[in-house]
């Protein structure tokens, strides 16, 4: 079998440099293009120079446009309106698109759910494999603990991560709703500050920490009369986000078109 050809978008970011070195050292794939946003200073450098792996022959380019008629994949962990744009690139070249992007709009889903009845697309908050375990340990308590137990989840990130809750908080929060068969956008808090009164009975609250380096930190908590049950995972590194995304672009190399998320490549869809 041929190498899986696949594109980064956002290369020259954190994640982006990440997903070059991890692409080319993973037997059956290669680094087949690299993006970014017009005006950035890394456009016409060497891909694998950027990311500290010598030359790879491959140029940092932002036009993506001609890149999609020669790659089977893109890995996508950019900013809402770069991953729409991209997804309707990708819908045209029935590629497989792998969204780690998150803070999207409603209006943005739709966008993606529209793109997903030509691309094999898997998007999700959090591409890590022991959050989307974890994810799944959540909705399963949930489901087994009544609403004597409070749910709380507590993330933390780097200075510069610029949308909360986190898309792993909310990933994890929709695990919980879906644990206790409710909505989360109508049970959730959000903030608290003042006189906020008493807790409302089966909400899912989150807590918001930025600051220092922190590649991400996420516990859910679940509070009961006199016990407390408290799940956690850590990230020490930015290629277990790489390795989860690249697992997932090989998972959909020959799936039909459609939405997917980690739960399907990791088969844990109860």
């Amino acid at each position: 079998m041929n190498n899986m050809k696949i594109a980064i978008a956002g290369a020259g970011g954190r994640m982006g440099q990440t997903l070059i070195r991890v692409i080319h050292e993973t037997d059956g794939c290669e680094v087949a293009g690299a993006i970014e946003s017009p005006g950035s200073p890394h456009i016409g450098h060497d891909a694998g120079l950027l990311a500290g792996i010598g030359e790879i022959n491959v140029s940092i380019t932002d036009k993506p446009l001609e890149l999609f008629t020669h790659i089977d994949g893109l890995i996508d962990f950019t900013i809402p309106a770069a991953s729409v744009s991209m997804v309707e690139l990708a819908a045209q070249a029935r590629i497989v698109h792998v969204i780690g992007t998150t803070g999207f709009s409603s209006t943005d889903q739709a966008s993606i759910e529209a793109a997903a009845r030509h691309a094999r697309i898997v998007k999700s908050g959090n591409m890590s494999l022991g959050v989307n375990v974890l994810a799944a340990a959540v909705r399963n308590i949930a489901a087994t603990l009544d609403v004597n137990f409070d749910i709380e989840i507590v993330e933390m990130h780097h200075r510069h991560k610029i949308d909360a809750p986190s898309g792993t908080a909310l990933l994890l929060g929709e695990a919980a709703a879906r644990g206790r068969d409710i909505e989360l956008e109508e049970n959730s808090i959000r903030s608290r500050d003042g006189h906020t009164g008493a807790r409302p009975e089966g909400a899912i609250g989150f807590a918001t920490l930025r600051g220092g380096s922190v590649v991400g930190e996420h516990s859910v908590i679940f509070a009961g009369p006199d016990e407390m049950i408290r799940l956690e995972h850590r990230a020490q590194s930015r290629d277990i986000f790489a390795h989860g995304a690249l697992k997932a672009a090989k998972w959909a190399f020959d799936k039909k078109p459609g939405l997917y998320d980690m739960t399907d490549v990791l088969n844990l869809k109860n």
